[in-house]
């Protein structure tokens, strides 16, 4: 449930959630966002940040995306079949679930997430 936990992982040191993707909301087609996308329904399609936003992706426990995502900070708690590419963090909560590869820059897995697919390091150049 939507604040029921507070995580560690932030955009710009908030909280703050722009958007909401109710339970109860499908959305077929690929999803552009920008600062906190909060999803807790199901997304058939690409999740993608704004290119150079600092912007948040949770997805909730329950909450499903088949589809890529990209996005700077992300955190897991549902279940994503597809691939996920992070150029900040990831966070993959007790209750997440990844079928595909995990491109990320920092990781953090807790005890009961499940991935089934390849951890890729991405190194950022100076």
């Amino acid at each position: 449930m939507l604040g029921s936990k507070k995580s560690r992982l932030t955009a710009n040191g908030s909280d703050k959630i722009e958007t909401l993707i109710g339970q109860h909301v499908v959305i077929q087609g690929d999803l552009q966002f920008s600062g906190g996308l909060y999803i807790e329904g199901k997304v058939l399609g690409k999740v993608i940040a704004d290119e150079g936003a600092d912007s948040l992706l949770t997805l909730a426990p329950g909450g499903y995306i088949e589809g890529s995502i990209r996005a700077p900070h992300v955190i897991i708690s549902g279940r994503l079949l597809g691939d996920l590419h992070s150029n900040q963090r990831v966070e993959l909560t007790e209750t997440g679930q990844i079928e595909g590869n995990i491109h990320y820059r920092l990781l953090e897995i807790t005890a009961g997430a499940t991935v089934s697919g390849q951890l890729i390091h991405e190194h950022i150049s100076a």
